[in-house]
C-alpha cells in the first residue's frame, strides 16, 4: 500500500520540483523524508487499527453472549415460575372441586340421615328461631313448616317444652329424658319424651390479662338441639296395662266377697218383705218398704260392680259400625224425650263384640244427653267417625260430643275411676265399664272439653286385631 501511495505521489513531486532545477538535491531529500514520514504514519495507523479492531470485536463478542444469557435465564426462570403457578392453580382447583364434592356429599348424607331419623329433631338458634327440623318432629308436634319460625309461637309461651328450651338457651343446661305434654292445634294431647342440649361455641376475648397474655376464651350458647319422640301410644299402653292389672286385682278381690254380699242382701230383703207383708199400714210397713228400696239399689250396685270386675268374654265378629251407631242414636232419642242424636263421618266394619260396643256407645251418649239436660239445654249428641292411622295401624275413631256444660278440669283425670261419680244417683261404674270394653277390644277411650262448649269422648278401636293385644303398635324411641 505504501509503494502504491509513493507511486501516486511521485508525479506531483516531480511537477513541483521541475521548475527548480538548481535545488534538485534539496528537493529530493525533502521528498524522500516526506515519503518516509508518510509511510511511517501509514504503518502506525494500520497498527492502531489492527490492535483496536480485535479488542472491539472481543469486547462486543464478550458483551453480546453475556446479555443474551441473562435475558434467556430470566425468561426461562419466569417461564418455570409461571408453569409451576399454573400447575399449582390446577391442583388447587382440583382439590377445591374434590372438597366441594365431599362437602356436598356430606351435606346430602346429613340431610338424608336427619330426614329419615325416627326421632324428631329441632335445632333452635340463640334468637329462638327454628333453623332446622325433620319430618319426625313435624309429625310429633302435628305442625307443618316449622323452619324459620319462633319456637314460642309454635309451642306456646307457657308450655313445658318452651320453658325447657328457654332455660337451655339462657343457662346452657342439658335436660335429659324429660316427659312433657304437648297440646296440638287440633286439641289432641300428646306425650313427648325430649332431650335438650345446648350448642356452645368458643369466643376469644379481646381483653388480655397479665396472667394470661394470650387472651382468655369464653363460651357462649349459640343454640339448642332438641330431640323428641312421641310417647303417646306408649303412655296409653302403660295406662292400659295398669288398668288391666287393677282390674285383675279387683276381680280377684270381688270374687271372694261377691257371694257374701249377695247372701246378706238376700237375707235383708227377705226379712224386709216379711215385715212389710205382716205389718199393718203405718210406719213399720213404710220403713220395711224403704229397706227394700235400699237393698234393691245396693243389689244393683253389687251387680254392676261384679259385671265390671269380672273378665269380659268377647265373641269377635264383624261389626258394621255405621248401623250400630244409627241404632244407638235411635235408642237414645227413645230413652230421653226431647234428646236429639246426629250421626256423621265415616264408619267401617271392624272385629269386635257388638253387644259390648253398643253398651259402651249408648252409655257415652246417655251421659252426654243427661249432662246437657241437667244444664237446662235441649240435649244434642253428635256421633262422628273418622279413619286414622297411628303407630302403623289403622283405627276407627268415634267421637261422642254433647252440648252440655263440659267436665270440670279437676274431674277429667278421675272420671274413668271405678265408683267415682258426680251424679247423686250414679254408681260411678258406667265410664269404667266403657273403658274396660275399649281396652278389651285393644283400643282406648279419652275425654276432653270442646273449645266451643260441651264435652266429647274419643273412642279408638283398631280395624284389625293384633295377635297380642298388649303389643306396642309402634316402636316408640326412648331418648
Amino acid at each position: 500500500m505504501g509503494l502504491l501511495l509513493t507511486a501516486s505521489l511521485t508525479p506531483q513531486i516531480r511537477s513541483v520540483l521541475a521548475p527548480a532545477q538548481p535545488n534538485l538535491a534539496y528537493a529530493a531529500a525533502f521528498a524522500f523524508a516526506f515519503l518516509v514520514f508518510l509511510v511511517a504514519m501509514i504503518f502506525f495507523i494500520r497498527k492502531i487499527v489492527r490492535q483496536a479492531k480485535p479488542a472491539e470485536s472481543a469486547a462486543w463478542a464478550a458483551e453480546k453472549p453475556g446479555t443474551e444469557n441473562a435475558s434467556a435465564f430470566m425468561t426461562a426462570s419466569m417461564q418455570g415460575v409461571i408453569e409451576k403457578l399454573r400447575a399449582q392453580e390446577k391442583e388447587l382447583a382440583r382439590l377445591h372441586l374434590v372438597a366441594q364434592e365431599r362437602a356436598q356429599e356430606s351435606e346430602r348424607l346429613t340431610e338424608e340421615v336427619t330426614r329419615n331419623m325416627p326421632t324428631g329433631l329441632l335445632l333452635v338458634s340463640a334468637t329462638g328461631a327454628i333453623s332446622s327440623t325433620n319430618p319426625a318432629a313435624e309429625e310429633a308436634l302435628a305442625i307443618r313448616s316449622l323452619r324459620y319460625r319462633s319456637y314460642k309461637e309454635i309451642l306456646g309461651e307457657d308450655s313445658d317444652l318452651s320453658r325447657m328450651l328457654g332455660e337451655c338457651l339462657l343457662t346452657g343446661r342439658t335436660i335429659h329424658r324429660a316427659e312433657v305434654e304437648h297440646l296440638t292445634q287440633q286439641g289432641e294431647v300428646r306425650h313427648l319424651g325430649v332431650t335438650i342440649s345446648p350448642i356452645v361455641r368458643t369466643v376469644r376475648s379481646a381483653v388480655r390479662h397479665s396472667a394470661d397474655p394470650s387472651g382468655s376464651n369464653d363460651t357462649k350458647v349459640s343454640g339448642a338441639l332438641c330431640l323428641m319422640s312421641d310417647l303417646t301410644e306408649l303412655t296409653a299402653l302403660q295406662k292400659q296395662i295398669r288398668w288391666k292389672e287393677n282390674l285383675a286385682s279387683l276381680g280377684e278381690m270381688s270374687a271372694g266377697i261377691a257371694h257374701e254380699f249377695k247372701n246378706s242382701l238376700a237375707t235383708i230383703s227377705g226379712y224386709a218383705q216379711m215385715i212389710r207383708n205382716e205389718a199393718n199400714p203405718g210406719d213399720v210397713r213404710e220403713n220395711a218398704e224403704r229397706i227394700l228400696d235400699q237393698t234393691r239399689a245396693l243389689t244393683h250396685v253389687v251387680t254392676e260392680f261384679l259385671r265390671f270386675a269380672r273378665p269380659l268374654e268377647i265373641s269377635y265378629e264383624t261389626v258394621g259400625m255405621k248401623a250400630l251407631v244409627e241404632r244407638v242414636a235411635g235408642e237414645l232419642e227413645e230413652a230421653i224425650p226431647g234428646a236429639r242424636a246426629e250421626c256423621e263421618g265415616v264408619f267401617v266394619e271392624l272385629p269386635g263384640d257388638e253387644a259390648l260396643l253398643r253398651q259402651a256407645l249408648l252409655n257415652l251418649a246417655r251421659n252426654g244427653a243427661e249432662a246437657a239436660r241437667a244444664a237446662n239445654q235441649i240435649p244434642l249428641v253428635t256421633i262422628s267417625g273418622t279413619l286414622e292411622e297411628l303407630g302403623g295401624r289403622k283405627w276407627q275413631r268415634i267421637c261422642i260430643a254433647d252440648n252440655g256444660p263440659g267436665i270440670p278440669a279437676s274431674d277429667l283425670p278421675k272420671i274413668f275411676l271405678p265408683f267415682y261419680t258426680t251424679k247423686s244417683e250414679g254408681t260411678g261404674l258406667g265410664l269404667a265399664v266403657v273403658q274396660k270394653v275399649a281396652l278389651q277390644h285393644g283400643g282406648s277411650i279419652e275425654a276432653r272439653n270442646r273449645s266451643g262448649g260441651g264435652a266429647e269422648f274419643l273412642l279408638w278401636l283398631p280395624l284389625r286385631q293384633e295377635p297380642a293385644p298388649s303389643r306396642i303398635a309402634s316402636d316408640a324411641a326412648h331418648i
